[in-house]
């Protein structure tokens, strides 16, 4: 089942929380919607299942063919999960998988077997079949998450939404259960969305990311393509660490902090002011110039619990750095808080200032 959004926007008052967005979720695949807080995304995923309501005459959306715009939430047959479980406290585990089958009109509710072998399929495609009988309370959150997947799972939904779904769990938690659920929807193949602030969770889920920004799309791609080939700014900073200088460009050449680099972008002009930015993990570090292009720099701090070591540095134009060195790499320089290093970029990305 795929989702089309077209041209949706939604004020809340005097904010303006989407402004036009457009989307569109192929069959079968898991998206992930990134960004910061008031981005949009929530929002977005809400009107998606019907419990938000679109700016009137804004836009459409599609499950498949049809236009569900107007559609209550229980005739779009969507299975939503919340960042904070929804849990009914009072129902076991199996209660609380089977309770939307169970309030389904009587000519369309599962017989008692029918109902029963289902929960316990589910059950035991989220690892919880031994613990039907026992309350939310007895349970741990990654547990409960399971089960808040198991319940939206039961009425056979034509999508699944979720919102920050690992939100309110510890990160080891979160990291399992991030691996889990991409394993799970490898196996159902049902088309998903899923909220989230959290660059890594994004890049490890879904097949496609669209980050979002302040009411708008920034980029749609493949967790690849915008962590790699991001198109603007935002989205540069907003997944990983990076090292911002301001620069300027000027016939094919980037000049900065005492370098000048051919400017690494196809297909895009930019001349005079921008921005450079590199990644810590795109320079090499070295206690010689060796007689290459390079931005002198002080060790100020160095983070070496870890598998890479991260040094924090200062320029000699006092510009802050972050760089990431192998635990090997580092084994062999004798770096201490005070050192002398030569940086050179490997990678860099040029956008124009705003």
């Amino acid at each position: 089942m795929s989702i089309e959004v077209q041209n949706i926007s939604k004020t809340f008052g005097t904010f303006k929380a989407l402004s036009s967005v457009s989307l569109n979720v192929p069959t079968g695949q898991l998206v992930a919607l990134l960004g910061p807080s008031g981005s949009g995304k929530t929002t977005l995923l809400r009107i998606i299942a019907g419990l938000e309501q679109a700016d009137e005459g804004s836009g459409s959306i599609y499950f498949h063919d049809e236009d569900v715009a107007t559609q209550p939430v229980r005739r779009r047959q969507v299975g939503f999960v919340f960042q904070h479980y929804a849990l009914f406290r009072h129902m076991s585990v199996f209660e609380n998988v089977a309770f939307g089958l169970r309030v389904r009109p009587r000519r369309a509710r599962p017989t008692k077997r029918d109902i029963r072998d289902r929960v316990h399929r589910l059950l035991a495609l989220v690892q919880l079949d031994g613990m039907a009988g026992r309350y939310p309370s007895q349970l741990s959150g990654g547990q409960r998450q399971r089960v808040a997947l198991a319940r939206a799972l039961a009425v056979e939904p034509k999508v699944l939404l979720l919102d920050e779904p690992f939100g309110a769990l510890d990160a080891k938690v979160r990291k399992e259960l991030r691996a889990w659920l991409r394993r799970l929807h490898d196996e159902l193949h049902v088309t998903s969305v899923f909220v989230t602030h959290d660059q890594d969770e994004a890049l490890e889920v879904a097949d496609r990311i669209v980050v979002m920004n302040e009411g708008r799309i920034e980029q749609i791609g493949t967790p690849d393509e915008v962590f790699h080939h991001p198109q603007t700014e935002f989205v540069m900073k907003f997944l990983g660490e990076v090292n911002a200088f301001h620069c300027r460009v000027d016939s094919g050449r980037v000049q900065f902090d005492a370098l000048e680099l051919p400017f690494p972008q196809e297909r895009q002009q930019i001349e005079g002011d921008a921005r450079v930015f590199i990644r810590p993990y795109d320079v090499t570090i070295d206690t010689k110039t060796n007689g290459l292009p390079s931005v002198t720099a002080e060790v100020i701090r160095i983070h070496s619990a870890g598998p890479v070591v991260r040094l924090e540095l200062r320029t000699a134009t006092g510009q802050a750095l972050a760089a990431e060195l192998s635990q090997e790499r580092f084994g062999t320089m004798n770096l201490q808080v005070g050192s002398n290093v030569y940086v050179r970029p490997r990678h860099i990305r040029v956008f124009t200032s705003a």
